[in-house]
């Protein structure tokens, strides 16, 4: 396995005592294939600052920063990671004796990034796909291995092992890091990640779709007066042709109920419940829905700013097959979504039927409605249609794991179903979990001191 290249390395200290260094990295684009150039890695590295009271010889200096790796893996696919200082978990982390290293996954954050613009850079619609194929979980192991080896070169044998913690699809990346490169790892934590081993899009979906129905019906339960106004508001949109966006998009009926994708997280029946009382507050004393509502509808429904996410989101379920637009697929078949099949076209069924909100499932209508998605979608289009995904996880390498992994499993996760969750630890040797039904998928981020404390019970805490 290559070496990263180190190209750059800034430290700055932060208020809370923090030391945190901005790394870049260089790493071959295509590891089956070097030829093929180079992508630049951004992360931030972060360690507690202690002054000494005498100054420390160089020696002395640099075995004192000899301690164990963090890596974080962010979820998504698609998106950067927060500087350390905005992470709830790093001084957490640190108090535990870390260093953290917040690594943005090649094309999010400032690894590379990818937009429509950087992506044109590579050529025509053929030459894009090909490119985005190298943007997964298997690509992203291999980077972390190479930056693993480039950041522990002169440490001790025994520091050399990293640990690595991955928040929902960086737990599917850890999953995959365990398949192939285990001999990097000395520990893996996970929170709401554990992949859907041996499972089709299809498979995950009908799961997801389940669990998106209940919670639609938790919202409209806690905000029973939202049945009239989801059907008031959708009835608005599609008597206007849409509503006109910040950004110049236009918003339909269909892509106004995907506000639903927030409805897994802690809080996040009560946002979705915001934007729908904003909007209803609106056309009450306007007679339309203002520009500082819209621009919040559209911060809360845009992937224009993390298009991986859109156009690579499904291809994290396949292995030797196309999703062929999964979800849309799966969503149109059952009734409590039928909407997906075309706008409704009234208000008379409100009272027996709540219009439901989908969760956070791609669907190519999507690519009609926000600009910076518009222009990938004959890109987005033609990844739907790849059948050559190589595999991502290694059952026979997971069964004889020898490496410790400790995951947080939500019950109630509405985006990592927890029966298909529950089928995929039984697959892994040396996994052990800490479940709860009392948090939602965005624990590590809003109850963070409490799910990183279950997860230190488990590796410190043994059990007869």
């Amino acid at each position: 396995m290559a070496f990263a290249r180190l190209v750059e390395s800034k430290s700055h200290l932060i208020p809370g005592k923090l030391k945190v260094s901005e790394l870049l990295f260089e790493v071959p684009r295509d590891y089956s294939n070097p030829d093929r150039g180079t992508l630049q890695l951004f992360g931030r590295s972060v360690s507690k600052y202690e002054k000494p009271a005498a100054p420390l010889s160089e020696e002395e200096a640099r075995k004192k920063s000899y301690k164990p790796w963090m890596v974080y893996l962010q979820g998504g696919p698609g998106f950067g990671c927060p500087p350390p200082q905005e992470a709830p978990m790093t001084q957490v982390i640190l108090d535990k004796g870390y260093q953290m290293l917040y690594l943005d996954h090649r094309g999010t954050g400032l690894s590379t990034p990818i937009s429509a613009a950087t992506l044109g850079l590579q050529g025509d619609v053929h030459r894009q796909v090909d490119y985005l194929k190298l943007f997964r979980a298997d690509s992203i192991v291999k980077d972390c291995e190479a930056v693993r080896k480039t950041l522990t070169e002169d440490y001790p044998n025994e520091l050399k092992k990293w640990s690595i913690f991955g928040q929902s699809y960086g737990g599917f990346v850890a999953l995959s890091y365990l398949s192939f490169a285990p001999h990097g790892l000395r520990e893996v934590f996970t929170t709401g990640g554990l992949p859907p081993i041996g499972q089709t899009p299809e498979q995950v979906y009908r799961a997801t779709f389940r669990k998106c129905a209940e919670r639609n019906k938790a919202y409209y339960k806690k905000y029973p007066e939202d049945i009239d106004a989801v059907h008031g508001l959708a009835f608005h949109i599609k008597s206007k042709g849409g509503l006109q966006l910040p950004s110049g998009g236009v918003l339909t009926v269909r892509g106004f109920l995907t506000l639903g994708r927030n409805f897994g997280m802690h809080g996040g029946l009560d946002s979705v419940h915001d934007l729908v009382f904003r909007m209803k507050r609106d056309i009450h004393q306007f007679q339309f829905i203002t520009r500082p509502t819209l621009s919040a509808l559209e911060r809360a429904l845009s992937f224009d700013d993390n298009v991986i996410y859109a156009v690579l989101h499904e291809s994290v379920y396949c292995e030797n097959g196309a999703s062929k637009w999964a979800a849309d697929r799966v969503g149109r078949s059952l009734r409590e979504f039928a909407w997906l099949s075309g706008a409704p076209q009234s208000a008379s069924s409100v009272s027996e039927a709540p219009l439901f909100f989908s969760g956070e499932m791609i669907f190519p209508f999507l690519f009609d409605i926000f600009p910076e998605l518009e222009k990938l979608a004959v890109v987005a289009d033609d990844i739907a249609k790849y059948s050559g995904w190589p595999e991502l996880y290694d059952l026979f390498q997971l069964a004889r794991n020898e490496v410790p992994l400790y995951a947080a499993t939500f019950i109630d996760d509405m985006y990592v179903d927890f029966g298909i969750a529950q089928q995929t630890a039984r697959l892994v040797k040396n996994c052990r979990q800490y479940i709860t039904n009392g948090m939602y998928h965005n624990a590590l981020r809003d109850k963070t001191e409490d799910v990183l404390k279950e997860l230190f019970v488990l590796r410190d805490d043994p059990i007869d």
